[in-house]
This record gives C-alpha cells, structure tokens and sequence, in this order.
C-alpha cells in the first residue's frame, strides 16, 4: 500500500488533538472541552457555519487497539438563506462525531484503503475533515425559514405572506371577460 506523506500538523491549530497524554492501550480516556474558531467554507451554497464563529466542542478519545477512537458533539452557530423566500436563516447546529484515528504502522494499514480511517501523525490528530464532514453532511441542501414557508409570488417576487389573499396576477383579455362568468358558482 502507498504512503502519503502528509504536511505536517501544527500542534497550535485548535482543530488539532495532542494525544499525548493519553495512555496507549485499550480503554484509557480523555475529554476535550473546547471552543474554536469556525475554518472557512464550512457549509453548502445557501446556508453554512459563518467563518470564525465559535463551535463548541465535546468530545472523547479514547484509546483502542488499533488507535484513537474520536467521538462527541460539534455545536455551533449556522446562517444562511430560506431556498424559497430569500430571508435570512440564523440557527444553530449540533453534529456528532465518531472517527478511528488509526496508530501509523497498526494493521490497519493493510486491512483498509489509505482514506478509509484517519490516520495519526505522530501525537496529533487532524480533526478538521471530520468536523467538516459532519457539519457539511447535516446542513440542509434547500433550507426553509420555516417548513410552511410560501415562497415568493413567481410573477411580482413578493413574499407571499406579505399578499393579501385575493393577490392574483391573472389577466383576462377583455375580449373573454363574459365567459369568466360562467365558471363562477351560484350561492
């Protein structure tokens, strides 16, 4: 199997993890409480996690055999736009995630592709792709303020909550205006 040598962790990167201090053998524990800045581009085209928001993160890693098993909860703040009226979406978001960071040189490495499981680099583990993955992956692709949400009038792209009732765009050559009649029901 190919190795891939890649660029070096920055143990400073507040989406890095410092295994260190976590014991190498099955079971051992430790959990990380920590808020961090958004990275750019965390979202689908409408709607997605503003860059340098704050997420909050919960989680445990936890050691074993073949590595360091990551799991818990990413919350953090979500804007967008309703992919029906255009209005602003300010919400939050909280996502789970799970992922095996796998030992470098443990078995694995033969019984899996190279981008099936994480990989440690060295103490570190690179949480960024998960994190991405999971919040990317719970955004909605077409968000709505609100489920009911009308839309816009497709003929004057007014909010259609903003539009009385009887708001109509339909025109009547004056030509057929009696036959008009004819279709209306008698009380």
């Amino acid at each position: 199997m190919p190795k891939h040598s890649p660029s070096p962790l920055d143990p400073r990167s507040p989406l890095v993890l410092d295994t260190r201090e976590l014991p190498r053998r099955p079971g051992a524990l430790r959990t990380v409480e920590r808020v961090v800045q958004a990275p750019s581009d965390l979202g689908v085209e409408l709607i997605g996690v503003p860059e340098g928001a704050d997420l909050e993160l919960d989680l445990r890693m936890e050691s074993v055999s073949e590595g360091v098993l990551v799991s818990g909860t990413v919350s953090g703040p979500i804007r967008g736009e309703c992919g029906r009226c255009l209005r602003e979406i300010d919400d939050s978001v909280t996502v789970t995630i799970q992922e095996l960071y796998a030992y470098e040189n443990s078995t694995t490495d033969a019984t899996t592709e190279e981008d099936e499981v994480g990989r440690l680099q060295g103490d570190l583990i690179d949480l960024e792709p998960a994190l991405r993955d999971a919040v990317v992956l719970a955004l909605p692709t077409n968000p709505l303020c609100r489920q009911d949400c009308p839309g816009l009038c497709s003929e004057c792209g007014v909010h259609w909550d903003d539009l009385p009732a009887d708001h109509s765009h339909q025109q009547v050559d004056p030509r057929w205006a009696g036959l008009s009649q004819l279709t209306r029901t008698e009380e």
